[in-house]
């Protein structure tokens, strides 16, 4: 597929669609800040409200399988495309909603466009370059945009919302939509038809994704309704029997959405073990560091955004510049494991953070560590997950690893943030002021995203092989591991 094309062309290509995946990955938080004036400005109740965030997660997290076997089947390069339209034109409907239903629903064409693009956006990297350097080089750079996009969000939507309004947020996308689907046009080579496209899995379709759409809608859900009331405990059931049944017609129709002998690639099984792990890490520090720095601290949501700027910078040196010598100089395990030490270490100091703690002294050395470690290890964590599979199943390996980051990311933090409201809901009825309260939990929850981040650095370090198929980077020392 790059015969035809020039190094500049292509990595042009991978900076476009790098930029698309980007718009894709803000609009998961770069919402939470407008949050408020989208309430007085269309009426939402504080229920309601949370809809403008779980319509987005739900299609999002339900489609990216599909997406990804759709990105196989009929070409990733088309369905990148409309993706892109349908986010585009979804976001244009958000920033004109002129009630809050039209905003939901937007909202969740939004998710469906976003996850067509996430699914198939690895593999259409992996195909633009096919030199270990190289492609070390581009997910780096993929990396980079997935791991820092939340924080660099929370930077815009702050200042969108406070210089402009809040439908600016969404209306940002429409010029940057239009200018990734021309350069895309130019810089993507054509999809190579199949000499023979299987049927697509049309029961294996509707079952895998209503049973994730059902299972992101109970963990989203978990800790309003309770993680033992009957309705998540139920829905939870329906989900699992819904995958359960996915699964068990995979293995006996003729050509399954997800062939089963993926899930015996040792690296492919071991990637996305450490991805549900890693990501539950990421959305503590994310997501948690910012409320301690609100409501424990007192920022204000624009002070929060450019409190990660120092990490986000630190991560782009490491995942795009430094994380590729590593991984073409000691393979993948190394590096992976390695950097997700430093992150759970990062994760630990800030779990140290006191009540009455300072940015500089208590917040930013773990912030660091977490530049440093996300930049080292979401490469290795990438490539690994992506070089077990040939090409024409690289769009459902780029849907899987995708979505095992999305699944345990939301299930991550909704746990941690159930065990952090208990925390504080026991110190509290202890006689304990709010703002220790608080911290207490934050620290209960920074610990156990340390210690989930830790295990999948030991998973990495035990289970994964060093040295990849032929159709990935090969350490040129085995005797480093």
């Amino acid at each position: 597929m790059t015969s035809s094309q020039t190094p500049r062309q292509r990595w042009l290509a991978l900076y476009v669609l790098c930029l698309g995946v980007l718009m894709i990955v803000l609009d998961t938080t770069v919402v939470t800040v407008a949050l408020p004036s989208i309430q007085s400005s269309l009426g939402f109740s504080d229920t309601a409200l949370v809809w403008v965030l779980n319509a987005y997660m739900l299609t999002f997290g339900g489609f990216l399988l599909l997406g990804g076997r759709l990105g196989d089947l009929y070409g990733n390069r088309r369905c990148f495309l409309i993706g892109l339209v349908g986010f585009t034109v979804a976001s244009l409907a958000c920033g004109v909603a002129p009630t809050r239903g039209v905003l939901v629903a937007a909202r969740a064409l939004q998710g469906l466009g976003g996850a067509l693009v996430t699914a198939v956006a690895l593999a259409l990297i992996m195909n633009l370059f096919s030199t270990p350097a190289d492609r070390a080089k581009a997910m780096g750079v993929y990396g980079f945009i997935c791991a820092a996009g939340g924080s660099i969000g929370a930077v815009l939507g702050g200042v969108l919302t406070g210089l402009l309004d809040w439908r600016w947020i969404f209306l940002v996308n429409l010029p940057i939509g239009i200018a990734v689907y021309v350069m895309c046009l130019r810089l993507l080579p054509a999809d190579v038809a199949p000499v023979t496209r299987p049927r697509l899995d049309v029961a294996g379709a509707i079952l895998v994704t209503g049973g994730l759409m059902i299972a992101v809608y109970a963990v989203i859900g978990g800790n309003v309704a309770g993680w033992t009331s009957g309705r998540t405990l139920g829905l939870l059931a329906v989900g699992g029997a819904l995958l359960a049944a996915f699964f068990a017609v995979e293995a006996r129709v003729r050509d399954p959405l997800m062939p089963l002998h993926l899930l015996k690639l040792r690296n492919l099984a071991t990637a996305n073990v450490i991805a549900i792990l890693w990501s539950a890490g990421m959305f503590a520090w994310f997501v948690i560091t910012a409320l301690y720095l609100q409501r424990v601290l007192g920022y204000d949501p624009l002070e929060v955004g450019l409190a990660f700027i120092p990490a986000d910078l630190v991560m782009a040196v490491f995942s795009v510049s430094l994380s590729a010598r590593l991984v073409m100089k000691l393979g993948i395990r190394t590096p992976l494991w390695v950097g997700l030490a430093v992150a759970a270490l990062g994760l630990g100091l800030i779990a140290q953070a006191p009540v009455d703690g300072t940015y500089v002294v208590h917040v930013l050395p773990g912030m660091m560590l977490l530049g440093v470690g996300g930049g080292m290890a979401f490469n290795p964590l990438l490539l690994a997950a992506m070089n077990d599979t040939d090409e024409s199943q690289a769009g459902l390996a780029s849907g899987i690893v995708n979505t095992a980051f999305m699944m345990g990311g939301a299930l991550g933090l909704a746990v941690l943030a159930s065990l952090a409201d208990a925390r504080t809901a026991a110190e509290l009825a202890g006689g304990a002021t709010a703002r220790d309260a608080l911290n207490d939990g934050y620290q209960l929850a920074f610990g156990i995203g340390a210690v989930m981040t830790l295990l999948g650095a030991v998973i990495g370090g035990v289970l994964l092989r060093p040295r990849l198929t032929p159709r990935g980077v090969e350490s040129p020392t085995p005797a480093a591991h």
